[in-house]
């Protein structure tokens, strides 16, 4: 006898799929997913979603757990990070989104059965049956994507009623996929990967990785322009220091990506694939009979630069 599908496997046909992952016109409601404690390149994205507001509509604010050098456990990353998203806020003069910010879940998956139930998860899982496949809710996710699949195992339904775009895991040219946000929860990974949702793919190192900045361009376009700006400066040069002291660096602004993805300005290139399969051992796995996603390839780096210190400098 076969083994039944998952609960939560729901495959659009190709055609509604290709359809569904098509770059959005016009303006769009949008949620964040963000472990924004866990470095530097999260408070960018946030501020650069903010400060977008002529085509992403902020919902909602979700944040993620992470376990690194900066916290003591996922669930302490988690409460790091939703007190960051609120510091952040602040300095972008949004403290109506403050109410719409949500704490996410303080483990991983203990399964790809069972998910981890959060504040974040169940407002997402709620929320996102307002919308409907012609008129779907964008979800971008810059941590470990735990709370999407978490709402995604506590209400299947809302698989076609979404758009998710993650920066997870590596190209696919990459020896391994042992990136930060895949590795912390692949349960999470394969879950979003198999389930059907439609999803753009921002792979990391070999894709995003080139989208870095240097010391002094950060210097130049940040320095003395406002009170955020100052922030970010600050925090990445501190955040230097623990790495690249007393060497010549630049630093990848890794999430700014996913926000730009959604943004008119042509700045990144992408095609289909069939969706690949992230394993356990830290390899991708691939079958042509799987569903699409669009898989990001490029990223136009000055062009977006350019865009992204303009909005930052409002």
């Amino acid at each position: 006898m076969m083994n039944a599908e998952p609960q939560w496997k729901k495959v659009l046909s190709d055609a509604e799929m290709v359809k569904r992952l098509d770059r959005p016109a016009g303006r769009i409601d949008v949620v964040l997913d963000t472990d924004t404690y866990n470095e530097i390149d999260d408070q960018f994205a946030l501020s650069y979603m903010v400060r977008s507001r002529e085509k992403l509509d902020v919902k909602a604010i979700y944040a993620a757990p992470f376990f690194n050098m900066h916290s003591t456990s996922p669930g302490d990353g988690m409460e790091r990070s939703y007190q960051e998203i609120l510091k952040v806020l602040t300095l972008l003069d949004a403290e109506e989104l403050k109410k719409v910010t949500y704490r996410g879940s303080a483990e991983y998956l203990p399964s790809e059965e069972e998910p981890a139930v959060s504040d974040a998860a169940k407002d997402l899982a709620e929320r996102a049956m307002c919308y409907s496949g012609e008129n779907p809710l964008y979800v971008i996710s810059i941590g470990a994507i735990t709370n999407i699949a978490s709402a995604i195992l506590m209400n299947p339904e809302i698989i076609e009623r979404m758009v998710v775009i993650w920066l997870g895991g590596h190209g696919l040219h990459w020896p391994d996929t042992r990136e930060f946000n895949m590795v912390q929860d692949i349960a999470a990974a394969r879950i979003i990967f198999g389930c059907g949702v439609p999803l753009v793919q921002l792979p990391c190192m070999g894709v995003v990785s080139e989208f870095a900045a240097t010391g002094p361009e950060l210097e130049y376009h940040l320095r003395g322009k406002n009170k955020l700006c100052e922030y970010l400066l600050e925090h990445t040069l501190e955040e230097v220091t623990l790495y690249d002291a007393g060497r010549a660096w630049s630093r990848v602004i890794w999430d700014v990506t996913a926000v730009a993805w959604l943004l008119d300005g042509d700045f990144m290139q992408d095609y289909l694939i069939h969706s690949p399969i992230p394993e356990y051992d830290g390899k991708y796995a691939f079958d042509d009979t799987r569903h699409f996603i669009r898989y990001v390839y490029h990223v136009n780096r000055d062009r977006l630069f350019a865009d992204l210190f303009e909005k930052l400098q409002k």
